[in-house]
């Protein structure tokens, strides 16, 4: 009986040692069908993102009889690479672009400097209705923009500010929009308070902490919110729509209506412009996606 149950569990760990190997086999094919299927998926969702660039991209070099083919044919034949220069020297493309580039960059200074500034009372100063005040900017991320739309026309009017780029500009040296204020706030409560006190303790003064300590260790953030400021006014539409009249004040957005006439519209031109024009944001944000990243994955929760 002895032997009979050391040959069973001689029989048992053998058995178990046999289906070891088995079943790590089938974790591991899990484990690549997994990885199979979320590429997959990614793949797929990435070809749905870049469907529409790359119809642009292949109607700016079409001819106007092969754009609404149908089934569309994706490879122009022939390649017009002409549509180009004429879509540039058809409107004043360079005009548009320094218009374009004067409000962007004075923009997000403005956006940078000011957002920074009120977020840095959010995060670091104790006074009376903080909390308070800073539940109402959160508020207005709920209030859409086009129902400000009026009152601010009034009062752009009122200035004598209508066709110029002032409207686009020196509102965002006033706060510098809510969802900026709340992305660095959140990020300045994540930097230890200690760094303060020993700043106070040498004598630096609140703005002497904000410019030697909270702005340095707050590049990625503030690289983020650059990001979002040059997309969000190198792409404004609407704001030029209202306040700008003179073609020589349009931006690039406001100038691709030119190629829209009232009877037909130049597609091959519109969106050989388009192209154009978006290349700065691919650019921006391919070169400095890294500190995008880091910005957005930094930022604190708490507080």
């Amino acid at each position: 009986m002895k032997f009979d149950g050391i040959a069973k569990n001689t029989g048992l760990e053998a058995s178990r040692r046999m289906a070891a190997p088995s079943l790590w086999t089938s974790k591991r094919w899990q484990g690549r069908l997994s990885l199979v299927l979320t590429y997959a998926l990614l793949l797929f969702f990435g070809a749905l993102v870049t469907l529409p660039f790359l119809w642009m991209l292949s109607t700016s070099l079409k001819q106007m009889d092969d754009i609404f083919l149908f089934p569309p044919k994706w490879i122009p034949d022939p390649i017009v690479w002409s549509n180009y220069p004429r879509a540039l020297s058809k409107v004043p493309f360079l005009l548009f672009f320094k218009n374009t580039f004067i409000v962007t960059f004075f923009a997000i200074i403005g956006t940078l400097l000011s957002a920074s500034l009120v977020a840095y009372s959010f995060a670091r100063l104790r006074w009376p209705g903080r909390d308070i005040c800073f539940f109402i900017v959160l508020t207005t991320l709920m209030l859409p923009h086009q129902v400000t739309l009026i009152p601010q026309f009034i009062i752009f009017r009122e200035l004598n500010w209508i066709d110029t780029l002032l409207p686009l500009i020196v509102p965002w040296f006033f706060g510098g929009g809510a969802f900026n204020i709340f992305l660095l706030r959140q990020f300045f409560i994540t930097i230890p308070e200690e760094l303060d006190d020993a700043a106070r303790i040498d004598g630096c003064s609140y703005l002497g902490i904000y410019a030697r300590i909270i702005i340095p260790m707050s590049r990625p953030v503030l690289a983020a919110v650059a990001i979002f400021a040059f997309q969000n006014h190198w792409n404004e539409f609407l704001l030029p729509l209202i306040y700008i009249h003179s073609r020589s004040r349009y931006t690039l957005a406001l100038g691709l209506r030119l190629f829209q006439e009232q009877y037909w519209v130049d597609w091959s031109g519109l969106m050989a412009a388009s192209t154009v024009i978006m290349l700065p944001v691919l650019l921006v944000f391919y070169f400095a996606q890294r500190y995008f990243i880091q910005g957005i994955v930094f930022t604190g929760v708490k507080g």
